[in-house]
């Protein structure tokens, strides 16, 4: 699979087209960005550690039936991906308050929540990736109401699968946002990434924070603590 010109650039991964035009090469970066890029940093190593992360949730979650665009990881930072069109959509699965959330509603962090809860935001940098509903997303016509409601069962089952692993190696899953695109055929599937960058994580004793928080609050020991995921993950 060759590696062609380059399509994007964004704030974590670049984006190459490959000789294949179903088939995208993505190459993950160590930038960092915090609040819509107004903060912005380096985290060394991170590139390659979401890059593994992400790509080891995608086979696990295909495993429970989830449809993903992962083909196939070629290296520490490079996979190749299923060519997509994303919905413009950030969705949200919330398992305990923390972050904006908790800034919203005025209440603290750490409450657990009696059943997940879901939100959207519109995938828009320019007006700050507002919060909306299913009824926005129709008027806007981001989205069909099988699409989301396809959707949100797929995010639900993200959350069931990975609650239950990271449990597993004493991580507490927070909250995290998922992207879905769609396939040349319409088919809705899991995009993006799934990493430390893009979730919380909790000591499950400790109740110290393993992802992007660090860096967002100046907390330190950001490389620290996304080695200590890779870690927790692999066994490494």
């Amino acid at each position: 699979m060759e590696k062609l010109e380059q399509l994007y650039e964004g704030k974590a991964k670049k984006v190459f087209k490959t000789d294949d035009p179903e088939v995208l090469l993505v190459d993950y970066k160590d930038d960092a960005t915090a609040f819509n890029g107004l903060k912005k940093g380096t985290i060394r190593g991170k590139g390659a550690i979401n890059n593994r992360v992400t790509n080891f949730m995608m086979q696990m979650l295909e495993k429970e039936g989830v449809p993903t665009h992962f083909i196939k990881e070629l290296s520490d930072r490079e996979t190749l991906v299923k060519k997509v069109t994303i919905v413009p959509l950030e969705v949200i699965i919330r398992n305990v308050s923390a972050g904006s959330f908790s800034k919203r509603y005025g209440v603290e962090e750490g409450i657990v929540f009696k059943k997940p809860t879901i939100e959207f935001s519109y995938k828009n940098d320019d007006l700050g990736d507002p919060l909306l509903n299913d009824d926005h997303a129709l008027a806007l016509g981001i989205a069909t109401e099988e699409e989301i409601a396809t959707i949100k069962a797929m995010a639900f089952k993200v959350n069931d699968v990975m609650k239950a692993f990271f449990k597993s190696v004493g991580v507490d899953l927070i909250d995290f946002k998922l992207e879905f695109g769609k396939t040349s055929d319409g088919t809705i599937v899991l995009a993006d990434e799934i990493s430390p960058d893009t979730c919380r994580f909790w000591d499950s004793k400790t109740h110290e924070k393993l992802d992007k928080d660090r860096f967002r609050r100046d907390l330190g020991n950001v490389e620290d603590a996304y080695a200590e995921m890779m870690k927790r993950i692999f066994g490494e």
